[in-house]
């Protein structure tokens, strides 16, 4: 059983704004750094953003100021707010632990932006 689970995916148009979110094991919420990656088709998966336990984060430089990551320790939840979507982050969302562990990733919650 994969022991995280992200959902909040969807279609948006350019400009629009979207909520991911990832319910993680208590056991490996309490004691990770979380990532949010993606794929796009074609291209190699990538770190997008990613958040320390004690809530330092650090993004990509093609997400930095439109995306927010952020963690509630109490519902052992990562959240990946995106604003300001363009066509470009387009892709399948995964969230997993930072680094990342191969036998973590989940099914992914599909974010495309379209007009």
């Amino acid at each position: 059983q994969v022991p995280l689970v992200e959902s909040g995916g969807g279609l948006v148009q350019p400009g629009g704004s979207l909520r991911l979110s990832c319910a993680a094991s208590g056991t490996i919420f309490s004691m990770s750094a979380m990532g949010w990656y993606r794929q796009a088709p074609g291209k190699l998966r990538e770190l997008v953003a990613r958040i320390t336990r004690g809530g330092i984060t650090n993004y990509a430089d093609s997400v930095k100021g439109r995306f927010t990551i952020s963690r509630d320790n109490a519902k052992n939840t990562v959240y990946l707010q995106m604003n300001s979507l363009k066509p470009e982050d387009t892709a399948l969302y995964y969230c997993n632990i930072y680094p990342s562990v191969r036998g973590y990733w989940g099914q992914g919650t599909q974010v495309t932006v379209s007009s």
